[in-house]
């Protein structure tokens, strides 16, 4: 579908990328890996042809369509939501419309002259055209899409311009979802989305039918959906057959065989070196020293790229406080009309690490702000324990900078005496390194303004934590740097976020905001609550199912099943698992031996190759060498077998566990 050959992209001086060449085929889902500023939203903008490569070119058939989403600097207004969703189908509109006028000069012509059959047959052509939008579904697409992006009907048909920043980004994501285009390009598209608008994307982009490209910070949707991978690192690309999970697992293996090849390769020179130094002025050696100074001259250097060192920091002990942090009695909140919530008893005590979840405009950022004190509950009362010491970070907090400061000059204003000493160590943990430190912060991007209010709130003195989405800006080493320092944190957490893969090792509470009901609590992490959800979920499309159908299901006159009908759905349950689970289940453990096996014969492999007499025999090098990528090549198959149906299986005993309740 889409071919890259051998391209280059410079900034300034800089080389982002050279020499890359990889192929998108359909229904390929691929994600770009790498630091924050290691060239993948620039691929991307090459990919949509937004700018061009300094060299090197992008191939892709006539006629596919390519369809963009760019992190940011999307801006609409002038239309009505339900316009700006309906002119994804501007081409069908226009099909349809030269259909009508070929149609009404039809009437005309005589059905016996060649022009009518001319005519008609165009008009055949354009009907055909017109089919694959199918015309009778645009709507009902529409209105899925929209609502599944977290649209209320009653905005359909508001004007575009009075939807904020990240409300603008769904819009141009529904538009896109709707154009439904070849390759569809992501750029970090969860930043601006709630969990459930989430859970509907990573659905709907699961069964989509074209090739996807995606940038994203959110290790669980990556692993979720994507099947390979292109990392960026010091101007290189690599390609990895797996999701990110097995990316950075891979890495670590392919680091470890190039150290050991590399060792290899030293002490093999290292003993060249010495025999040619100890017999270069015996006569009788002459031939043979020239021979392994030649030798030396053509053999291929393995370079070790230099690790990035990984920076770590950890809070100062934060001064002790009550049990209880906060607590709200009959708490309600008002704006005008719009109730947010309200009769809402809660009460925070000292370690807790809560996940606070919901739909954008719920009240997630309300019940923030009214915990820490700065907006006061419009009836009952907030009580803040006795030495509570709150430290809040909101989006909002980086447009409050003083933009004539530096970077270093805005965080040490912020910080106690204790962690002056802990700012450089901490604005490089979060991408601010060398004389970045000393950029205005006037002239930062929204991402890196974001990234230092998050450090300025991170070295005030605190034991209270407030952090209402503090992953949308950082790349997946920052996240980890911080996601280890919370985890360590002994004071009180609450995190605004939908990022999985962050916050389950972290958080044991979930609190769930739902406009118009009262905020529910469960007693897990996010994955937890996702079930919970969809086990909620599940259960009404059943009970739905069964009133409304016919099929002879025996029920009390209360709706409830009968004795005799459970245990006879209970015994076809047990035969279904019997007749269609059992063998999945024994496949499976066959490819998990498999697996077990190859691991252990490429863990072989890469000792035989790190063997000096292996490493200096090229012939043998290269046996080695293919032999171990074809143990990779199985493996990385059988991996992908495994994930296809392990999914299978814990899909079949979900519904059999379904059909049981």
């Amino acid at each position: 579908m889409l071919a890259i050959q051998q391209l280059r992209v410079e900034v300034g001086a800089r080389v982002l990328f050279d020499g890359l060449s990889f192929v998108l085929n359909r229904e390929d889902r691929i994600s770009f890996a790498g630091p924050n500023g290691a060239g993948k939203s620039t691929l991307m903008k090459c990919i949509a042809g937004v700018i061009e490569p300094n060299a090197g070119r992008i191939t892709r058939p006539k006629g596919c369509r390519t369809g963009y989403l760019p992190q940011d600097g999307i801006h609409l207004s002038g239309h009505s939501l339900w316009e700006e969703a309906e002119s994804a189908f501007a081409e069908a509109r226009s099909l349809q419309s030269e259909i009508d006028n070929r149609s009404h000069q039809l009437e005309s012509l005589d059905p016996g002259n060649p022009p009518y059959s001319e005519l008609l047959q165009e008009i055949g052509e354009l009907e055909l055209k017109l089919e694959h939008f199918d015309p009778s579904r645009i709507k009902p697409r529409i209105e899925s899409v929209l609502g599944g992006l977290g649209f209320q009907r009653e905005d359909f048909r508001r004007d575009c311009g009075e939807f904020s920043g990240g409300w603008q980004m769904r819009i141009a994501m529904a538009k896109l979802f709707l154009q439904e285009p070849d390759i569809l390009l992501l750029d970090e598209p969860t930043n601006h989305l709630d969990v459930d608008a989430q859970r509907w994307m990573e659905i709907f982009l699961r069964d989509y039918r074209g090739a996807i490209a995606i940038i994203s910070h959110d290790r669980s949707l990556l692993d979720e959906l994507t099947n390979r991978t292109i990392a960026f690192e010091r101007g290189q690309a690599a390609e990895y057959a797996g999701n990110y999970s097995f990316f950075v697992r891979e890495s670590a293996l392919r680091r470890e065989i190039l150290e050991k090849q590399y060792r290899a390769q030293q002490r093999e020179i290292e003993k060249t070196e010495r025999w040619i130094n100890r017999f270069r002025a015996k006569n009788t050696k002459a031939s043979q020293v020239q021979s392994r100074i030649k030798q030396l001259e053509k053999m291929e250097r393995i370079e070790l790229q230099e690790e990035e060192v990984t920076m770590n920091f950890t809070f100062p002990a934060p001064p002790p406080s009550a049990h209880c942090v906060a607590k709200l009695e009959g708490s309600a909140q008002r704006y005008g009309e719009l109730t947010v919530f309200e009769d809402f008893n809660f009460e925070i005590t000292r370690g807790q690490k809560i996940a606070v979840v919901g739909p954008n405009g719920a009240g997630k950022s309300t019940f923030c702000r009214m915990i820490t004190g700065e907006e006061a509950p419009a009836e009952g009362s907030l009580e803040l324990g006795s030495k509570v010491f709150p430290s809040f970070f909101s989006q909002t907090h980086a447009d409050e900078l003083e933009p004539r400061q530096t970077v270093l000059q805005t965080v040490e204003e912020a910080s106690s005496r204790e962690n002056m000493s802990h700012v450089r160590n901490l604005l490089g943990c979060f991408l601010f390194r060398g004389d970045d430190v000393f950029k205005e912060v006037g002239v930062l991007s929204g991402g890196e303004r974001s990234r230092v209010a998050l450090v300025r709130m991170l070295v005030r003195p605190a034991n209270f934590l407030i952090l209402d989405e503090p992953t949308n800006h950082l790349d997946m080493q920052s996240q980890e740097v911080l996601q280890e320092a919370l985890n360590s944190y002994p004071g009180t957490i609450i995190i605004v976020s939908h990022n999985r893969a962050f916050l389950d090792p972290l958080v044991e509470r979930t609190l769930e905001f739902r406009q118009g009901k009262s905020p529910s609590l469960y007693y897990g992490n996010l994955s937890y609550y996702l079930d919970k959800v969809a086990e909620k979920e599940r259960i009404q499309s059943q009970k739905g199912a069964t009133s409304g159908s016919a099929s002879g299901t025996t029920t009390t006159r209360d709706g409830t099943i009968t004795r005799k009908e459970q245990r006879r759905q209970e015994a076809e349950a047990r035969q279904q698992r019997n007749l269609v689970l059992k063998p999945l289940e024994q496949r499976l453990e066959k490819l998990e031996a498999g697996i077990s096996e190859f691991e252990a014969a490429r863990e072989t492999l890469t000792d035989h190759m790190s063997k000096p007499e292996v490493a200096s025999d090229a012939e043998e090098l290269r046996k080695a060498s293919e032999a171990f990528q074809s143990v990779t090549t199985q493996l990385e198959k059988a991996y992908s077998d495994w994930s296809e149906l392990s999914d299978e299986v814990e899909n079949l005993r979900s519904k059999l566990e379904a059909t049981r309740l």
